[in-house]
């Protein structure tokens, strides 16, 4: 039995049993010894051994088999942890009728989903049989991923998909309870939408100023479930769809927008038309010299000095044929015909420079009173500057120009001078 427990003792080592475990071997390799241990053990008749060999071996593979299992569980927690977790946020719109709006916004990468309802009203729990008579207005609660899409691009959307500039209602659908509004709950969300209304007004197609209302975020009442995907039912989508093409609501949008109902607005990210490849790209400013040379002494006076023409001096100011304003030295187009008033001021007035990457601002506190000069951005000419006395039906601004730093190029001759690019801004 001494060759026995000498045995014993060498394979409990090999094995890690005893005071000292300085490892715990992998299963495939305890049980490949556990076979050559008990046919040893069984050929030398220690049959009650080699089964106290093969308990404790089993021993090992069970805890073996325990600590991978529990390895793969922390690798899960671990992949758990690092998923990104969806930001889920609500919001109300209120674009025209809920059921069209519902089917726009429900379209967005990042909309979970979205609840057809009514909020505003003096009533609670309003139907749509009485809705209107509480005050309530027809609005599309938002859940959405806050990680994928903003609140912002989603006001986008709606506002491409509506009409935007209607104060009594949208399209075929009269009266407040289909008007538009945007609801905030933080003064944050409020200087967003507040922001987002005025860069549109500037700068986007609309022919008037935009009407929707800014409110804060009211109780909401989920509207009845024959109202919710009103577009997608078996007995409501050709309703849906006649309803919608028979409203005006696309038309409007084909007109403005064309098929473009994504939360990206143009002027932000179409590739400024400066910096392009034109012929004014790479404008350099000459020295003053130079300059007197090029210029007579009133356009010297006005672009580099800051000076001002004389009111109704400018041939530009009665000009209202349709072309494109550029600046005198470099070329790069600053102003479009379209944008052009009558301000009946004696100097040529737009609404708003051809793209806003045209002209920079700078703060001018000369003559006693805080005004906001316009310059060409490539040329750095001074142009004159812009005030809030524009017309109130279009952006609310006039950027009043004096006409000796501007040249006027007919839209019959934009082709040929290389202004090709700028006839759509006509």
């Amino acid at each position: 039995m001494e060759f026995f427990s000498s045995l014993f003792l060498s394979v409990a080592a090999f094995f890690g049993f005893g005071p000292s475990v300085p490892e715990v071997p992998a299963s495939a390799e305890v049980s490949a010894e556990v076979v050559v241990q008990s046919d040893v053990e069984a050929e030398a008749g220690g049959d009650e051994f080699a089964a106290e060999i093969v308990n404790e071996v089993e021993s090992v593979n069970i805890i073996n088999d325990t600590a991978e299992i529990m390895n793969d569980m922390d690798k899960d927690e671990v992949q758990k942890v690092d998923a990104v977790v969806p930001d889920v946020r609500t919001m109300l719109v209120a674009g025209g009728c809920f059921w069209c709006v519902e089917s726009d916004v429900e379209k967005i990468p990042g909309v979970i989903k979205a609840v057809s309802g009514y909020a505003g009203g003096n009533t609670d729990n309003p139907t749509y049989q009485n809705y209107g008579k509480g005050g309530h207005r027809e609005v599309v609660e938002v859940t959405y991923d806050a990680n994928k899409v903003s609140f912002e691009e989603i006001l986008i959307v709606v506002m491409k998909t509506t009409d935007p500039t209607d104060d009594d209602g949208t399209f075929a659908d009269r009266g407040d309870k289909y008007s538009s509004a945007f609801y905030y709950e933080t003064p944050e969300q409020k200087a967003v939408i507040e922001k987002l209304i005025a860069e549109v007004d500037e700068f986007g197609p609309y022919d008037k100023p935009l009407a929707v209302d800014v409110e804060s975020r009211p109780k909401f009442w989920a509207a009845e479930d024959s109202h919710q995907d009103y577009y997608k039912g078996a007995l409501t989508s050709l309703k849906y769809k006649y309803y919608r093409n028979a409203s005006g609501r696309d038309d409007f949008i084909e007109k403005y927008w064309g098929d473009d109902h994504s939360a990206i607005l143009p002027w932000r990210n179409e590739v400024s038309s400066l910096k392009q490849n034109f012929m004014w790209s790479n404008y350099q400013k000459p020295s003053e010299d130079v300059l007197k040379e090029q210029l007579d002494e009133l356009a010297f006076k006005v672009t580099q000095k800051e000076g001002t023409e004389r009111s109704g001096t400018s041939p530009l100011d009665k000009i209202y044929e349709p072309g494109v304003y550029v600046d005198i030295l470099s070329g790069e187009p600053l102003f479009s015909s379209k944008d052009k008033f009558d301000s009946g001021t004696g100097w040529p007035s737009f609404v708003r420079p051809i793209s806003p990457e045209a002209v920079t601002e700078h703060e001018d506190n000369k003559l006693f009173s805080k005004r906001i000069e316009i310059r060409s951005t490539i040329a750095d000419n001074h142009l004159g500057h812009v005030f809030t006395d524009g017309p109130k039906d279009s952006t609310g601004l006039r950027y009043c120009m004096n006409g000796v730093a501007l040249r006027f190029v007919p839209k019959a001759e934009m082709e040929k001078e290389g202004y090709g690019d700028f006839l759509s801004k006509i």
